[in-house]
């Protein structure tokens, strides 16, 4: 997993942005007027998901278009799902003991 895209998204406002991006594309000023926060703010949050990786920006005229990339998601969803499959089997075999440990207590 890429520690600069846990870092990127570890920042509140930033994953506001990345929450917003979920039901759209929008410009930084859309973005910026959404989240309340100020233009400038809103930038160098864009800049620090940009250079993760996270969000592409397009520049159309004399406005930056944002929106999600797919790809950083899907590595986060394999990484995550690499734990949940430990956890599963962990919860497994604890089921599996405490089932032994009912059966011994109504053999007695």
């Amino acid at each position: 997993m890429n520690a600069e895209v846990l870092s990127a998204l570890a920042e509140p406002n930033r994953l506001q942005i990345v929450e917003l991006l979920l039901e759209s594309s929008f410009t930084v000023g859309e973005i910026a007027e959404r989240l309340e926060m100020r233009q400038p703010q809103a930038s160098k949050h864009v800049k620090v998901l940009n250079d993760a990786g996270i969000i592409e920006v397009k520049a159309v005229a004399n406005r930056r278009i944002c929106s999600l990339r797919p790809e950083p998601f899907k590595d986060l969803n394999t990484w995550i799902e690499s734990y949940r499959r430990l956890w599963e089997e962990r919860y497994d075999r604890l089921d599996d003991y405490l089932q032994q440990l009912q059966n011994r207590e109504k053999g007695h």
